[in-house]
């Protein structure tokens, strides 16, 4: 099965259908091009099969001589994570911006890959020849820094492929959305929109990052013991945000996992650290004054390794909370977590430390990365496509998105599922099942098949 001159093909293998786990195919000439290739997690509590998994790429590595490039929109896990596990099977060059560069990096060496991989930095706005597709990166706004979507032109039809985005005037970290290439966008207009569908069941407009300052900082300065809060280790802009309320508050702050230290290693590297102040060093948190610190904590999700779980089970080799500490989560449960992060709260709880979660917050403390449904039809609206195609999200999402796209304009939606094969040119439409899709997992150094579904979200 391979595109000729005169097709142009979008078949996704992971994220659509699901939340997470995205690697999409983009065909046109004899040629494929690849964008994201992810991971998801084994849903808590499941100890039969392998905690990291990903889509299974037999498709694309029985057909590696015809891709022509690997696109990483951002540095998401679950649109970078899978590359270092799968790249040898592709062995083609990867095309990202600079700070998803540097994370990339990072994952490379742990598989003894550095240096191997060709990784071609690009600057947002930049268009680069990759065989036939020519590809724009227009920067947007998301959770992480250097979010970028892409337009990808061939000479018989176009896409737009906005991964992951929302619509932040204030994004803390990196520039302010800007609505001018996203409209003239409908001059073209594309042939088909590939679209987020994360919160398409959600009412209004995102919140933006700058809104949770003061929620933060009331619960910091109210607080009269030590604070450790817990977020999406990705997620720079709320570390700049947690310094600020930390150094406007009278507190120092200490970092505790391994995640968090890498980001801000990559965030430094790239030149979106530069002007903060110290952290306390990893052998003195235990001996700094209660009411004079913050921690900065992984494991919002309930993760039985990560740092928060260990400070809960007093077993943290760094830190002990007392009671009278409070323990603030600055992010939403993903759904399948639910269970595990309880189980947290209750383990702090029965210890009386203070537990403020971002849902029973009266002020926000935390934002979502995704966009919902007025920010959805307001890129429609500007972009103007052919036809819908909304992804990353489950069935009642990615049907959400589609009314959303039909009510703003859009004359045509179609949704499917990983390997579903979508017509993009000459004619649209869609060939269910056109290639079978799988997922494998990394166990004990190697991939296996994986049978069982897992659902991950930033």
């Amino acid at each position: 099965m391979t595109p000729d001159s005169q097709d142009f093909w979008f078949l996704p293998l992971g994220g659509c259908g699901e939340i997470g786990m995205n690697l999409n195919l983009y065909g046109h000439d004899d040629a494929w091009l690849m964008v994201d290739c992810g991971v998801t997690f084994a849903e808590p509590g499941n100890l039969t099969d392998p905690h990291v998994q990903m889509p299974d790429p037999a498709f694309i590595a029985e057909r590696a001589d015809q891709l022509a490039g690997i696109v990483i929109t951002h540095a998401h896990e679950d649109h970078i994570g899978a590359l270092p596990y799968l790249w040898r099977r592709f062995r083609a060059p990867v095309y990202t911006t600079a700070f998803t560069a540097e994370i990339l990096k990072r994952k490379l060496m742990e598989f003894n890959l550095a240096g191997k991989v060709p990784v071609h930095v690009v600057r947002p706005g930049e268009r680069r020849q990759i065989g036939p597709f020519n590809v724009e990166w227009l920067s947007i706004t998301h959770s992480i820094p250097e979010p970028q979507a892409l337009m990808i032109r061939t000479p018989v039809g176009s896409a737009f492929h906005t991964a992951d985005w929302k619509l932040d005037p204030a994004p803390v970290l990196g520039p302010a959305f800007d609505a001018a290439p996203y409209k003239q966008l409908a001059a073209e207009p594309p042939d088909a929109m590939i679209c987020d569908s994360t919160n398409a069941l959600v009412e209004g407009h995102s919140t933006s990052e700058a809104e949770l300052y003061n929620g933060l900082k009331q619960i910091v300065e109210n607080a009269e013991g030590r604070v450790v809060i817990s977020c999406f280790a990705s997620n720079v802009a709320r570390l700049k945000t947690l310094m600020k309320i930390a150094e406007d508050s009278g507190r120092q702050v200490g970092l505790l996992g391994r995640s968090l230290r890498n980001m801000v290693s990559a965030a430094r590297a790239s030149g979106y650290w530069s002007g903060m102040p110290k952290f306390i060093d990893s052998f003195d948190l235990g001996y700094f004054p209660r009411q004079n610190f913050l921690a900065i904590a992984t494991g919002s999700q309930g993760e039985p390794r990560a740092a928060l779980h260990r400070l809960a089970r007093d077993n943290h080799p760094e830190l002990t909370l007392e009671a009278g500490d409070t323990v603030v989560f600055s992010s939403r449960v993903i759904p399948g977590n639910e269970k595990p992060v309880e189980a947290l709260i209750k383990l702090l709880q029965q210890r009386d430390i203070k537990v403020i979660a971002a849902e029973d917050s009266a002020a926000p403390i935390h934002a979502s990365g995704h966009p919902a449904r007025d920010e959805l039809a307001q890129m429609y609206q500007w972009v103007q496509p052919k036809l819908a195609i909304p992804v990353h999200g489950e069935t009642e999402h990615m049907a959400a998105n589609a009314k959303v796209a039909r009510d703003a304009g859009v004359k045509q939606q179609l949704t499917g599922f990983n390997g579903d094969l979508f017509y993009l040119a000459p004619v649209k439409g869609v060939r269910r099942k056109a290639v079978a899709t799988g997922r494998l997992g990394w166990d004990r150094d190697a991939l296996i098949p994986v049978k069982n579904e897992a659902v991950e979200a930033d």
